[in-house]
């Protein structure tokens, strides 16, 4: 399987403790610029990853709402 693969699995607590880790590496330096940048690359790939699981829980969050409000509207008629 693939990195890229793996990752879309990841939850979002594991994508960002490996974004947090990728950062610690770029903010300590002494990389390679092929190295940067392949890190770099993952960081952005477990931003989205991270973003993506953000992005589910906000609709949750916004359906439930909405369900309770549409249910106080019904109640109150």
């Amino acid at each position: 399987m693939s990195e890229a693969a793996e990752n879309t699995e990841l939850g979002y607590e594991q994508a960002r403790d490996q974004l947090v880790e990728v950062v610690r590496e770029l903010e300590a330096g002494g990389l390679s610029l092929e190295q940067s940048l392949a890190l770099w690359e993952k960081g952005e790939h477990l931003a989205k990853v991270c973003e993506r699981h953000l992005d589910g829980a906000r609709e949750r969050i916004e359906a439930a709402l909405k369900s309770v409000e549409d249910e106080d509207g019904e109640n109150a008629q």
